[in-house]
């Protein structure tokens, strides 16, 4: 039963993987900067997020020191979306999920400090291929470095934002995970709701009114790639260790690739760093993957 578990954590996990792989693409189709798109995405996704569970009859108040917890570490993730963002309106939308592949590499780091557990070496040298692989396309190609720094910030945040979930989950694991995505979003919500008057004030040509197309878009942001996502990401949370989850979200960057190439036709921005780039960090999501499995056998 525990196998049959992991296993399909694993599945949903990849899944969330797939969907994410869209995200990166709102950052070119929607003509808001940063800052308000990230605003509307977690304004929409809560306002829509909070009637789908009273009419389901699953929506639910927390303790307060547990809703507390979830809305801090909620903000994290708002400030990561501002980063992610700002990386792919600085450079493209490859450049900008490329630079999520040091995940890993934070969270072997990161992770063992927070949660007082053993350093694992193996694990950080999986995710230096990563490293090296973004390393190859910044040192080779400096168009697109201040794309790849916003992004670095970015991966910090995501890693954050999953040990510090993970964190509060272990210690409340019976809180569902809709509550855990709930009250993150309007976390965010409260932190982006300080910071955009603070940007409008001092930007006042800061367009905060977005247009018809860019509503149609936010509400598919919000409902598929935000719910969506968060709810199988979360469910397989409990499941598998960040580590794991977040060098699984190497796969992310490979899926936006392929539809901004698709769609935005930037195969033509990229040059042979960048494939050699990201040949390494796929070659470090691979054997990941089949470690991870051989500890499943086990």
């Amino acid at each position: 039963m525990a196998d049959n578990s992991k296993n399909r954590a694993f599945l949903k996990l990849h899944l969330s993987v797939l969907v994410a792989g869209g995200t990166g693409l709102f950052g070119r189709l929607i003509t808001l900067q940063e800052i308000p798109l990230v605003w509307y995405r977690l304004l929409l996704t809560t306002l829509l997020f909070i009637p789908i569970l009273y009419f389901q009859k699953k929506l639910q108040l927390l303790p307060w020191n547990i809703a507390a917890k979830l809305m801090a570490v909620g903000c994290i993730l708002g400030i990561h979306w501002v980063f992610f963002y700002a990386s792919i309106q600085a450079s493209n939308v490859s450049i900008g999920v490329i630079s999520l592949a040091l995940l890993g590499m934070f969270t072997a780091v990161i992770d063992p400090i927070v949660n007082h557990h053993k350093f694992y070496g193996k694990e950080f040298l999986l995710s230096t291929l990563a490293l090296l692989g973004l390393l190859l396309i910044f040192h080779l190609d400096t168009r697109y470095r201040l794309g790849i720094i916003l992004g670095t910030m970015a991966s910090l945040l995501a890693s954050l934002f999953s040990i510090y979930s993970k964190k509060v989950m272990s210690v409340s694991p019976d809180i569902p995970t809709r509550s855990v995505v709930l009250y993150e979003m309007a976390g965010g919500l409260v932190c982006l709701s300080v910071v955009l008057p603070l940007a409008k004030l001092l930007n006042p040509e800061l367009n905060i009114t977005p247009q018809v197309t860019d509503w149609i878009y936010l509400v598919v942001l919000a409902l598929v790639c935000t719910i969506g996502q968060y709810l199988l990401q979360f469910a397989a949370l409990k499941y598998v260790s960040p580590f794991t989850m977040n060098l699984t979200y190497n796969l992310e960057p490979i899926y936006s690739i392929i539809l901004a190439m698709i769609i935005f036709n930037e195969s033509r921005e990229l040059n042979a760093s960048f494939y050699m780039g990201l040949t390494l960090i796929i070659i470090s999501v691979i054997i990941q993957n089949l470690n991870q499995r051989h500890k499943i056998r086990q």
